[in-house]
């Protein structure tokens, strides 16, 4: 069983999407997990239709979002403070001593985060990478595990077969009550749901299909 897990993707709602399964299950068995999110997503263009946010109220609106998704997930939160859309432009190895610092003081056993190259979002690409750097500057003796998670189309193909493939449909009523807690990001895709009655269920059997399992790779390591 692990000791500690630490999350670590760049906006609201990564966490939900990408392994709110994976973080459910590791609750239910007692383990402790931590989010360490990058940015509140302050650039989102969702702005929904009606408009309910501009530039000014939507960081806010996405703070309260991500606080509100953490607690359904039962899971610690500390925000990192970078900018929406920038990450990639920060000191990648002044990013990767700030969270390798975090990582020191929480001491997990497993960190999980995006495979950079992989991830479709520079934002993605930039902290994935200054998180596995983090951990490569840790003390190989007590370096975590780290789950890269891959969310291109061609990711299979690059990449070949993932090594964690979990299957959370036990979970997923749990994944879509986080995902839905980011009302901001997540009406849109989920107002399809509620448009026709006759489709609900063949809608939620396709988000079972495209949600319903979250896949990683083992970060590996140079041995010295």
């Amino acid at each position: 069983m692990e000791k500690h897990v630490v999350v670590i993707y760049p906006h609201p709602d990564d966490e939900s999407f990408g392994a709110s399964g994976t973080i459910a299950k590791f609750r239910e068995q007692g383990v402790p997990v931590t989010y360490l999110c990058g940015t509140l997503g302050e650039m989102g263009r969702n702005m929904g239709s009606p408009t309910f946010a501009n530039r000014e109220t939507l960081p806010e609106i996405r703070k309260r979002e991500l606080v509100e998704a953490c607690q359904v997930l039962d899971m610690d939160l500390k925000m990192l403070g970078y900018r929406d859309k920038t990450l990639e432009f920060e000191n990648r190895m002044e990013v990767a001593t700030h969270l390798k610092n975090i990582l020191e003081d929480i001491d997990p056993s497993l960190v999980i985060t995006h495979y950079p190259g992989h991830a479709v979002h520079p934002d993605h690409d930039a902290l994935g990478a200054a998180a596995i750097e983090a951990v490569r500057l840790m003390n190989p003796d007590n370096r975590p595990t780290v789950w890269a998670q891959a969310i291109t189309n061609t990711y299979y193909e690059d990449l070949g077969k993932p090594n964690v493939t979990n299957d959370i449909e036990a979970y997923f009523d749990k994944k879509m009550e986080a995902i839905t807690a980011h009302k901001s990001q997540a009406d849109g895709i989920l107002s399809k749901f509620k448009e026709n009655p006759d489709m609900e269920a063949d809608l939620k059997e396709e988000a079972k299909k495209r949600l319903g399992k979250e896949q990683f790779y083992i970060w590996e390591y140079d041995v010295k």
